[in-house]
């Protein structure tokens, strides 16, 4: 009896010309979680594509549960028993639960007027299996968190019967507790035969939560490996084609009190979301910026850079001069810059050129006063690109057509050439693979021994200390404590982060 779902042969795509995947060929076996792991630009997307009926294949052999098959449809994948649910999540938020589970296979009666109510009980059914019956059918999704938008997309995928479920950074946007909750799920959706394929640039959940794990470089397959017999360094030398070894070696400061103060902050309070925040920027400093989801991180961040409202208590100086940052405009011509957590939705003009990305902000700067001149635009663009080794065919290309990571160098570029005294990051690797974030931890390490100074937010704790010269820990909007790079570890961090440790110092 054969007991694989999925078998892959020689599998080629092409777009235009140029082959996106080089004769993949790989397997799934029945009810186990499968990993996918590789760089930007190794071929995830574009295999999870093929897989779903997104993209069919230019040429090679597909069989999926013993049968031959080419998919040209996501219908079609979603027949035969495939699931995708894509790491921005498809749903209609203006529909109900029930509305998206059934969405264009509605159930209707003899005069075609839709059943409702049978698909709000059927729903039901459904959520209750996954152990989620308090989400309601007749809910709508906008009302949802995205954990549970996630399980929407979960009860969808097996309210279709689906025999390999497709889960493309599925905890990118979860909290710690989600991400927990979530394994459940999956673990359970194992047990009942179900594959599961799970693509992450989190290489510690590849470890926690799969049975295999496949390597994707340059559109080719590299290697697939039982998750319990590799390790991280492992998987990251393969998916670079090199020895891993992406941890910086940063000279951390030693000298942090006898330094230049250039931002001081005192009883910072955003109404509802920080309160009575108070500390001190050192130039050319790293200071890492830790807490929970939703303990007032990037509030911070945004009131620093004069997004957020404050109070009329609060005050910041910049340079030993009070400052009163009312609107970005305020900050920028401050020196602070500040690049977001979002870069698709809050950092990019995506259908804007990676050109006009860089120089949007410094456009006045250039065209001084007269007309911005293209030759200058140009010049400043392709210096940066050359500086921050950004991988574009051409400075003219669509920003949204790059990688992750290039996108991010783009953002960066584009502060840099305002020579900010300032440089707030919110989650600067996020959805970024290994390789691109060594790159990004070098710039980061190259612009504080620059003199920069840099407030680095970041929610995953290794980051934070292989970067940062002090950590600061926040907790519910307050301020938990502020660590020295020698003092600082996970636990410490954590006793500080965790509601346990309130309590306690309270």
């Amino acid at each position: 009896m054969d007991n694989h779902i999925c078998r892959m042969n020689n599998i080629v795509k092409k777009f235009s010309g140029v082959t996106a995947l080089k004769g993949v060929s790989f397997d799934v076996r029945k009810g186990e979680i499968h990993a996918v792991i590789g760089e930007n630009g190794a071929g995830k997307s574009t295999l999870m594509n093929v897989l779903s009926g997104v993209s069919p294949q230019t040429s090679g052999e597909y069989e999926f549960d013993g049968r031959p098959v080419h998919f040209t449809s996501p219908l079609q994948a979603q027949h035969a028993g495939v699931a995708m649910i894509h790491q921005e999540l498809s749903l209609a938020r203006a529909m109900t639960v029930a509305e998206n589970i059934y969405q264009g296979r509605e159930l209707k009666n003899k005069l075609g007027f839709i059943k409702g109510k049978e698909m709000a009980a059927l729903s039901k059914v459904v959520l209750e299996q996954l152990g989620v019956g308090y989400i309601s059918p007749h809910e709508l999704v906008k009302n949802l968190s995205i954990s549970q938008m996630q399980l929407v997309e979960i009860a969808k995928a097996l309210s279709l019967n689906a025999k390999m479920v497709i889960m493309d950074e599925p905890t990118s946007a979860l909290t710690t507790g989600e991400i927990k909750f979530l394994f459940g799920i999956m673990e359970a959706l194992r047990e009942e035969g179900i594959s599961i394929l799970f693509i992450s640039h989190k290489l510690e959940e590849v470890l926690e939560i799969s049975d295999r794990v496949t390597v994707l470089r340059d559109g080719a397959f590299i290697k697939t490996l039982n998750t319990a017999e590799t390790n991280l360094y492992e998987m990251i030398s393969l998916m670079v084609g090199r020895d891993a070894d992406d941890t910086i070696k940063r000279g951390f400061l030693t000298d942090i009190g006898d330094r230049e103060v250039v931002l001081e902050v005192g009883n910072l309070t955003v109404p509802g979301k920080v309160k009575n925040v108070s500390f001190q920027l050192h130039k050319g400093e790293i200071l890492g910026l830790t807490g929970l989801v939703g303990a007032g991180r990037s509030e911070l961040l945004q009131a620093i850079f004069g997004v957020e409202s404050v109070t009329a208590s609060t005050s910041i100086s910049i340079n030993g001069k009070p400052v009163r940052l009312r609107h970005s405009s305020d900050a920028i011509r401050a020196g602070v810059a500040l690049i977001p957590e979002n870069r698709k939705e809050q950092g990019l003009f995506l259908k804007m050129s990676v050109c006009d990305n860089m120089t949007i902000v410094h456009a006045r700067a250039i065209a001084g006063k007269g007309f911005l001149s293209a030759q200058k635009t140009s010049g400043i663009a392709t210096e940066y690109v050359n500086t921050l080794s950004i991988k574009t065919p051409t400075i003219k290309q669509l920003v949204s057509n790059l990688s992750g990571g290039n996108q991010q160098k783009t953002i960066i570029a584009r502060w840099l050439m305002q020579e900010p005294r300032i440089l707030l990051m919110d989650e600067p690797t996020h959805g970024i693979d290994v390789g691109a974030k060594a790159e990004i931890y070098a710039l980061i390490d190259q612009i504080a021994r620059s003199g920069v100074s840099v407030i680095l937010l970041s929610s995953e704790l290794p980051e934070v200390l292989t970067m940062s010269d002090r950590i600061m820990v926040m907790h519910h909007g307050e301020l938990r404590g502020i660590l020295s790079h020698d003092e600082a570890d996970q636990v410490e961090i954590m006793k500080l982060t965790l509601d346990s440790a309130a309590q306690e110092s309270a």
